[in-house]
């Protein structure tokens, strides 16, 4: 099991750089970086090659002393081990799960790779272009012959499979017929699961927003009334021009309704405090302040005697409440849940701070995998 461990380790390392935008500063594998982006580039069309490749250095890791170019058991007496079988066992169940690029079982059942021949860099078999060819033996070349760090090269693989599968959107659930209780059971499995990275937060936003379009066009107090755009989730209000991560304009552009959604944080009377900047230069008829977060141990008597204040002062109606009473509530107003399930998952498609595992998560929580 240890070749599947070393590959979730790295993988979740891998992740966590994408999420957090970290980008590789010179490393040892900065004169190698054009090969494995060549072999990351055809992934697509030469599957095998990189499912070789991420064989040969895990078991690197595995087994230092191994010379990774005997790929097979008959290879010069001695030397060589079965890539295919570590292959067949670990990798490409790996790669499979985490939907990179992989061959139906093994790597090694492509002629140009299953040839009884070390992969030193006069080997024969007819890997196409001639570029990848290159590539792929040089690399091995560098980890066998001068010491390269197969981890590095290996983390580095994963951080570009990563963001070459992010950037392709996958097909997403959209179960119907489903009760208010078992949408609100899915929501709340997809807000809280265990992420690696930045992006869960925005999920609760984008619940709420998929609700305040399904009620725009259905509740009577949104009539001709404009629900804006989504802003990015790293933009704040003040460089957005909007009062919350919600927003709902009267026909001449001023804000009419506002919503700040928070995700595990309990509001404050600060942040009552702070909402009112944002909208007192407007006629703002109402603005929540909804969070997921457990509000049994909020300051109440703070919370309110401030909202007093903002609405003795201004005449908005400020109202504090969890997300998930909320959804419950604008989906008993909606005619067909089933739109704001099309709203949900069309958000979470195209949303850009979303990453492929909350994709993936959806579909298990539907699935119930999770």
């Amino acid at each position: 099991m240890k070749h599947i461990e070393i590959l979730q380790s790295i993988y979740d390392e891998a992740v966590q750089k994408v999420a957090d935008q970290h980008t590789h500063t010179r490393t040892s594998v900065e004169d190698v970086k054009e090969s494995i982006e060549t072999i990351i580039d055809k992934a697509q069309t030469n599957k095998g090659v990189l499912t070789v490749l991420v064989t040969l250095l895990v078991h690197k890791i595995v087994d230092p002393n191994q010379d990774i170019r005997y790929h097979q058991l008959n290879l010069e007496g001695e030397k060589g081990f079965s890539g295919r079988s570590i292959d067949s066992k670990y990798v490409t169940p790996f790669m499979k799960s985490n939907n990179f690029p992989c061959m139906a079982s093994s790597g090694w059942l492509t002629r140009s790779l299953e040839q009884k021949q070390p992969y030193k860099l006069d080997y024969r078999g007819a890997i196409r272009p001639s570029s990848l060819k290159t590539a792929f033996l040089s690399v091995i070349d560098d980890v066998q012959t001068r010491g390269r760090s197969a981890k590095e090269l290996l983390l580095y693989m994963f951080v570009l499979l990563v963001k070459q599968r992010d950037s392709h959107n996958i097909e997403l659930a959209k179960p119907h017929s489903l009760s208010i209780s078992t949408i609100i059971a899915y929501l709340e499995k997809h807000f809280t699961h265990s992420y690696k990275g930045a992006g869960a937060s925005r999920l609760p936003t984008l619940a709420i927003y998929a609700a305040y379009k399904c009620m725009n066009n259905q509740v009577a107090r949104f009539r001709e009334k404009t629900l804006c755009d989504l802003e990015s989730h790293t933009s704040s209000d003040s460089q957005s021009g909007q009062i919350g991560d919600v927003q709902v304009n009267n026909a001449d552009g001023t804000a009419y309704e506002g919503v700040e959604v928070k995700h595990q944080i309990p509001i404050t009377k600060q942040l009552v405090t702070d909402a009112y900047e944002k909208f007192k230069i407007y006629n703002t008829d109402r603005y929540y302040l909804l969070t997921t977060a457990n509000m049994d141990r909020a300051n109440w008597d703070e919370i309110n005697d401030e909202i007093r204040k903002v609405n003795d002062i201004h005449g908005c109606q400020v109202i504090v409440n969890g997300v998930y009473s909320s959804l419950k509530y604008y989906l008993r107003l909606i005619e067909n849940t089933a739109l704001f399930i099309d709203y949900y998952v069309e958000c979470i498609k195209s949303d850009d701070s979303l990453k492929f595992q909350h994709k993936a998560t959806w579909n298990d929580i539907v699935s119930g995998k999770v």
